[in-house]
């Protein structure tokens, strides 16, 4: 069938479209603005209705209304929501409250449940796919993965002249596409895992897993884990879409392995990067929340605040709870041998760490709420006798013309009467810890404390906080929150605030948070085995991004002891700059924000669908750009060369340096405001003629205007 493919529609699915879970709301969401910017209102997300929390996410639309779908031309969708509806689906039509406020269709599988056990023997007569009685996420897996492929199979038939893109996120929304493909339901469609199920479930366990990735039988594997069945479904997805994707490459080797097909091409994730008028907007920033820790450090600390914050720096890793996923094993562990090394060098700088993980946990404790209680009452004091000191100093001074003096208070007394001696020093005497005991290393009564693998590991490197301490240690085991009573802040409030942010992970197939840092010009510590380190160490020429304050980390080459000692030197080092080495450092890593933003993240995703489409309808296609495009994977959608982000020019190149790139001169010369010639597919002129919209020009601030 021939079908329109420049004024294609394309339709977004996963479980988190309006439904905040987990990292993939995070990525509909920030890239919603650069997606709706080039497709208008032929972008749809679909996704499963939350009936506890869709209300905060989104605004409702009336469907039934001809003229929301009639003035953008896409009345067939109408149709087939009206056929659905009469036949029982229920879901909401609506747009959804973010940026770019996309419109979202959300169905409501409750209605559909009474189709359940039919569509579970249909899967295994078509794909094979087993699906057990009592595993709900399956089950809704396969009630979403058939409504949406109901709903593709009628638009298809409906409307006969636009070609129609499915991207798929992860394998709870991937069931529709073996089904579109066995059914044979003309649409082209994109699967994208951003970690693979068994990968996540081996690393949960002590597996050497990437050093082992080719000698895994999966089937085995998956089946040990009691989900085969899962297994299947994310198996049958990747091979079954039109290009299957994923967000890294580490993540890309483990697909390859673990799913049995090589990835078509990487779409990172990106950020929404908000660039400030002035350099100097977000440094200030910096200090601003900086402030609002040093605060809570006062209040944690107090009866033990001995040590100078001019000369503190604040360390954090955050995420979820995987302790050896996340590297808060290897944090720890390189935190004590950092005390270590600073007690011996004699260093007057602290370390105050946090670890931001949610864990069971009862409630804050009551220590912590009483010490930033005295804190504060110490801190009000104060304001008032100082109110009372500036009375008295102006009255003593207008009072200079009658007496003999020169007019300045001389003697103590005459400012800080009794009353407010007695009152100083009773809120000062409140800062005792009555049983002399240590400042805590959690801030939260723990369900287990006993065997919470976080605090038995801090109890086994016996960082206690002791005042001999230079690294002090707090472990917060919930998100951070503005309403929070000892820490109100916001996290992306905290983690500008902080100085490094810390993220030895063994097994992340992104890294949202060390790419927050950076956009937040914060200088972070990943891995080789993060997709954001890998990213970054593909872009960025060997061994310069610590200049750009990215520390990257050997965990895949390298020994576990080898790996610990690199991120302890890495510490050290970033601990003995001066401020102004520092600020500077930051300033650099800000720069690279640019590398992060969708507007040139965004571009992967218009290769993916350029190369669906090409398979899909190769001879139209060929026809619609004027040559022949190879369709073996993304690479082939453009022709540009890239070039690595070299040296900053702040950072003076030593005379070796400079003659072993004496011959990349391009390279030398680049600095992270020429960032023009990084993306793959920057010289692509007009997406191949792809893009839609009148404004073809622009398409929602695809260009490359980085200034």
């Amino acid at each position: 069938m021939t079908r329109d493919i420049r004024n294609h529609l394309l339709f977004e699915v996963a479980t988190e479209v309006a439904n905040r879970v987990g990292g993939i709301y995070s990525v509909l969401k920030s890239k919603a603005p650069v997606t709706t910017a080039q497709y208008k209102n032929n972008y749809h997300l679909i996704g499963p209705l939350n009936k506890q929390t869709y209300e905060l996410e989104v605004e409702k639309l009336d469907w039934t209304d001809d003229s929301i779908f009639d003035k953008y031309n896409i009345s067939e969708i109408k149709t087939v929501l009206t056929n659905m509806h009469e036949r029982g689906v229920n879901f909401v039509y609506a747009r959804w409250l973010i940026e770019g406020a996309p419109r979202v269709i959300l169905f409501d599988l409750d209605s559909v449940r009474h189709y359940l056990n039919d569509w579970k023997g249909d899967i295994w007569e078509l794909s094979g796919i087993p699906s057990p009685e009592n595993d709900t996420e399956t089950n809704d897996a396969i009630l979403l993965g058939y409504t949406v492929a109901w709903f593709l199979g009628e638009l298809a038939h409906v409307d006969t002249k636009q070609a129609i893109i499915a991207h798929f996120h992860e394998w709870l929304a991937g069931v529709a596409i073996p089904i579109c493909r066995k059914k044979r339901i003309d649409v082209v469609t994109i699967f994208t895992t951003h970690a693979t199920l068994l990968g996540r479930y081996l690393c949960a366990g002590n597996v050497d897993f990437y050093n082992n990735l080719d000698k895994f039988d999966c089937d085995a594997e998956a089946g040990k884990r009691g989900i085969y069945h899962r297994y299947c479904i994310e198996r049958a997805a990747a091979h079954s879409a039109d290009v299957f994707t994923t967000v890294s490459q580490i993540t890309a080797l483990e697909a390859e392995h673990l799913l049995k097909r090589k990835p078509d091409g990487i779409l990172p994730n990106g950020l929404n990067v908000v660039k400030f008028q002035a350099v100097h907007e977000f440094q200030n920033l910096h200090a601003q929340k900086k402030e609002k820790i040093n605060e809570f450090i006062r209040g944690h600390f107090c009866g033990h605040f001995d040590f100078d914050l001019e000369n503190t720096l604040y360390f954090f890793i955050a995420g979820r709870y995987e302790y050896r996923n996340k590297g808060a094993d290897f944090f720890i562990e390189s935190l004590a041998r950092l005390n270590y090394r600073l007690k011996v060098s004699g260093s007057k700088m602290t370390v105050v760490a946090f670890i931001i993980m949610p864990a069971k946990n009862h409630s804050y404790t009551v220590e912590a709420l009483r010490n930033q209680a005295v804190v504060k009452s110490l801190e009000n004091t104060v304001k008032d006798v100082s109110k009372s000191i500036e009375k008295r100093i102006f009255n003593h001074a207008m009072k200079y013309p009658k007496i003999s003096d020169s007019g300045v208070p001389t003697e103590l007394d005459e400012i800080l009467k009794m009353g407010d001696k007695v009152l100083l020093k009773k809120r000062i005497f409140a800062l005792k810890r009555p049983d002399g005991s240590l400042p805590p290393v959690v801030t939260h009564n723990m369900v287990d404390d006993a065997n919470d693998p976080i605090l038995k590991q801090i109890r086994s490197v016996q960082l206690f906080n002791a005042p001999e301490d230079r690294v002090k240690i707090i472990f917060h085991p919930e998100f951070l929150s503005a309403n929070n009573p000892i820490l109100s802040m916001d996290y992306d409030e905290f983690v500008r605030g902080c100085h490094l942010g810390v993220f030895p992970s063994y097994y992340e197939p992104w890294g949202y948070t060390p790419a927050e840092c950076t956009v937040m010009g914060i200088p972070s510590i990943t891995t080789n085995l993060s997709g954001f380190g890998a990213y970054m160490e593909d872009l960025i020429e060997q061994d310069q991004a610590k200049d750009y304050g990215i520390y990257i980390i050997d965990r895949r080459f390298k020994s576990a002891e080898e790996s610990i000692e690199q991120l302890v030197d890495d510490m050290e080092s970033f601990v003995s700059k001066t401020r102004r080495q520092r600020i500077n450092q930051r300033n650099r890593t800000e720069r690279l924000s640019d590398l992060l933003d969708w507007k040139r993240m965004g571009l992967e995703y218009v290769k993916a669908r350029q190369l669906a489409l090409r398979r899909a309808y190769p001879e139209q296609f060929k026809s619609l750009i004027g040559e022949d495009i190879g369709d073996s994977d993304i690479r082939f959608m453009d022709g540009s060369k890239k070039i690595k982000v070299a040296k900053p020019m702040s950072v003076p190149g030593s005379p070796r340096d400079g003659n072993s790139r004496a011959g990349s001169t391009a390279a030398i010369l680049m600095t992270p405001g020429d960032l023009g010639t990084l993306q793959d597919a920057n010289s692509v002129d007009d997406y191949f003629n792809l893009s839609l919209g009148d404004d073809d020009d622009n398409e929602g601030g695809y260009e490359d205007n980085l200034g």
